[in-house]
């Protein structure tokens, strides 16, 4: 049953006629806006929406160190050549000193990302891998100018560092506090759901008990307990003449205790030899 229809069979209980198509519009208008409410403050959909902020806030903070790490490159190799011959040897291989660096600082940080994720604290030991490549690619970086005495080559030098090595310690507090945000939405919306819900479930007679609670009121009863001559009935019906009585056979076919089984064997094999002597035949 649509908006529409509602409407129509409100207004029929007055005794009135519809409304005009205006008013219509108006109640389909309202239904839709209802139902599309329904959804955006739905909790997953809530959830979902600050996952593509934190999405979004990874890709950002990821390009920017990328980016800086590049920027460091040259200055690196430059540090490591000193001097050499352009493509010799050694010039090539300076160029191998920054990528060995950066590529552990990337490691740390994408393993940071997926802890961040879950919220679980890192050792002491990443946190000193971190900054030993970022105070290494800082030092490397601006050698030469601290060298030369020139400000303005340290300023220069000294930024794309300090923007990766702020970038790299802030984007795991980000992922944390946007874990939280994503926990803290979802339980918002939850609770927020939770009244709509509760109206829209239908209350339980007393006539109308649940299996489950038929169930566990079974459950709660207490069973009978099962006595000696229990016990030696169901032996007696499971013996046959070919079966020879012991405590194994009789826990076997009763179910009892090791205790209680050497008892059922030695009374049930009397009752045996009393039965066989009184009909003439040899006792077991």
């Amino acid at each position: 049953m649509n908006a529409i229809t509602r409407v129509r069979e409100g207004v029929a209980a007055f005794g009135r006629l519809p409304a005009a198509p205006a008013a219509q519009q108006l109640a389909a208008d309202a239904a839709e806006a209802a139902e599309l409410r329904a959804y955006a403050t739905h909790p997953d959909v809530v959830a979902l929406r600050v996952e593509r902020v934190r999405a979004e806030v990874d890709r950002l903070c990821w390009a920017g160190i990328v980016l800086g790490l590049g920027f460091t490159m040259t200055n690196v190799q430059s540090f490591a050549a000193a001097g050499t011959p352009a493509w010799s040897l050694p010039w090539l291989a300076a160029w191998l000193l920054d990528p060995t660096v950066s590529l552990v600082l990337l490691a740390i940080l994408r393993a940071e990302q997926v802890t961040a994720r879950y919220q679980v604290r890192t050792g002491a030991w990443t946190r000193r891998a971190k900054w030993f490549t970022l105070a290494a690619t800082y030092v490397m970086n601006t050698w030469h100018s601290w060298a030369e005495g020139s400000v303005s080559g340290v300023v220069l030098h000294s930024v794309p560092p300090l923007v990766v090595f702020v970038a790299a310690e802030a984007v795991t507090d980000l992922r944390d506090k946007l874990t939280e945000a994503v926990t803290a939405a979802f339980a918002e919306a939850q609770r927020r759901a939770a009244p709509v819900e509760s109206a829209s479930v239908p209350k339980t007679t007393t006539t109308e008990r649940p299996a489950v609670e038929r169930k566990q009121r079974n459950r709660s009863r207490p069973k009978r307990r099962v006595t000696f001559e229990d016990y030696l009935a169901t032996a007696r019906e499971a013996w046959t003449p070919e079966v020879v009585v012991s405590p194994a056979w009789v826990r076997q076919v009763t179910r009892c205790s090791r205790g209680l089984s050497s008892r059922l064997a030695a009374t049930l094999a009397a009752e045996l030899r009393t039965a066989t002597t009184s009909d003439g035949g040899d006792p077991r």
